[in-house]
């Protein structure tokens, strides 16, 4: 037992001061599956270890995995004012592609920089990079270009500089100066194949197709055979409208016996955009499980309702689920979504009833369909199917917690105890998912234990932090007396959730919670 293993090294980790005890711990709450049971023991031995790497760089991972990357960056600085890497220009990348709100880690990195770049002086140029790139994300972009112009003084033999000069010209639309930048990176990393396909971009974009070609070739004999690579590139051309260009590249792909499934996805957006529409549908439904499966069936479904097929779409999806049996939930799925899109839910909910009927036992729909009698506000629908559920299989914990918390949260009369003793065994099969923590809170709540629900709201929202979570942890803040905690957690989530209904109830509710 694992959970219980580690429980026991963290409680004498914290007795005896112990940083062995507390690594022991850290190990058995990894292979736990207890998200908050491992942050607690993270804490703990970096409470003990200050100065240590390894729990720093564990802090800062479990923050991205909750999705606080404000928070994660905290702790990359951290890691770089003890003179460490902490890869802050990496980290910067990854949170922009991650649609993250580039403002908050701005203002945090720009805090800290100096005593940054103090304590750690062979790694300055990193924070600097990551100042730029988040500098020029956040519109400041004559600050960044004179950042990085500064730093192409003292350091212009770093390649990073000049990736990211070049990621940047490209993000801001201006091919000519990415591909000025990208040829410096080039001289002082020939061959790097970053590089080249920023250049083989910029060509794209600045309408040069030979030009652009003459450095995919050359990508492509330097690293022969990579089929992600190629598709990369194919992508890359068809983003820009060079078809024939994508086309040479995906068509090897598809020619033997181990045909890529992207190539075949990418073929039928190119017949797509063709208006080659049969074409497309004959290359979508080619793409065999795996990754990009659904995502085909899905967009081929899309393309015949967008050209005024609907019924072909559906007898397309309904053959494919005949060809592919293993998928026939997720097919079903689909075909939902699609008619709903179109404003049909009746006729989705026959999709659905028709589809149980032929497959009582199919969990997944059948867990749909509650949520679906959740959603409509059929309570008693919800409830004959989620106890289907749990007749074929007692320990669906999704179906446990899902009951149990509609029980809990409609504060059905005499059933609060059916409702905890459901969430209790959820969170005996789950014991680190968030959302069962949220339930086992909120029905603590809803029996007027307000402490005993306090705690376990808490870890459910440093897991899990949405807007749901949130409203209940405020209102029992509220309830047992912390109305400052309380007060400075709904200003947070204001300002955190653009949409946040369960909040807005809750001020109506308690007015006295407004920041």
């Amino acid at each position: 037992d694992y959970r219980q293993a580690a429980q026991g090294y963290l409680a004498m980790a914290k007795r005896y001061s112990a940083t062995e005890l507390a690594e022991r711990g850290t190990l058995a709450a990894r292979f736990s599956n207890d998200f908050v049971l491992l942050e607690q023991a993270v804490t703990t031995l970096h409470q003990l270890a200050p100065a240590a790497e390894a729990p720093l760089r564990l802090l800062a991972g479990l923050a991205l995995q909750r999705g606080d990357w404000n928070e994660a960056l905290d702790w990359r600085l951290t890691l770089a004012e003890q003179g460490q890497h902490a890869e802050l220009a990496l980290f910067a990348e990854l949170a922009l592609e991650a649609g993250t709100d580039p403002l908050p880690l701005r203002e945090n990195l720009q805090a800290r920089l100096d005593t940054v770049m103090d304590a750690s002086p062979t790694h300055a140029y990193d924070a600097v990079l990551a100042m730029a790139i988040l500098e020029a994300a956040t519109g400041e972009h004559q600050q960044a270009e004179q950042r990085l112009e500064r730093l192409a003084r003292d350091h212009s033999e770093l390649p990073a500089l000049w990736l990211t000069r070049t990621q940047l010209a490209m993000a801001a639309n201006a091919p000519a100066q990415a591909r000025e930048a990208a040829r410096h990176g080039l001289e002082i990393a020939p061959g790097d194949p970053r590089f080249l396909l920023l250049l083989a971009q910029a060509e794209l974009m600045l309408g040069n197709l030979g030009a652009a070609e003459r450095h995919t070739s050359t990508l492509l004999e330097e690293h022969g055979g990579n089929a992600e690579l190629q598709i990369s590139l194919a992508q890359m051309h068809l983003e820009q409208g060079h078809h024939e260009a994508a086309r040479r590249l995906l068509l090897p792909l598809i020619g033997d016996d181990s045909p890529a499934p992207a190539a075949y996805y990418l073929l039928g957006l190119l017949a797509e955009e063709e208006g080659e529409i049969d074409n497309a549908l004959l290359y979508y439904r080619q793409v065999a499980p795996g990754d990009d499966f659904l995502r085909a069936r899905l967009r081929a479904a899309q393309m015949l309702v967008e050209n005024e097929r609907l019924p072909d779409a559906r007898a397309f999806l309904r053959i494919e689920r005949l060809r592919h049996e293993a998928s026939h939930s997720e097919l079903i799925m689909l075909e939902l979504q699609l008619l709903d899109d179109a404003g049909l839910t009746d006729e989705g909910d026959t999709l659905l009833n028709q589809a149980l009927a032929d497959r009582p036992d199919d969990e997944s729909l059948r867990y749909l369909r509650a949520m679906r009698g959740w959603e409509m506000g059929d309570f008693a629908a919800m409830e004959r199917d989620l106890e289907y559920i749990l007749e074929l299989n007692p320990d669906n914990a999704a179906a446990l917690n899902a009951l149990g918390y509609t029980l809990a949260d409609h504060n059905v009369e005499g059933r609060l105890e059916e409702a905890r003793e459901l969430i209790e065994q959820a969170h005996a099969l789950e014991p680190g998912n968030p959302a069962i923590m949220d339930s086992l809170g909120w029905v603590y709540y809803r029996l007027d234990d307000p402490k005993r629900a306090l705690p376990w709201l808490e870890r459910a929202y440093t897991a899990m932090p949405d807007q749901e979570v949130a409203a209940h942890l405020a209102e029992v803040l509220w309830a047992t007396g912390r109305h400052d905690s309380a007060r400075a957690l709904i200003e947070q989530a204001l300002s955190r959730f653009p949409e946040r209904p369960l909040i807005d109830d809750l001020l109506e509710r308690i007015p006295g919670l407004a920041p």
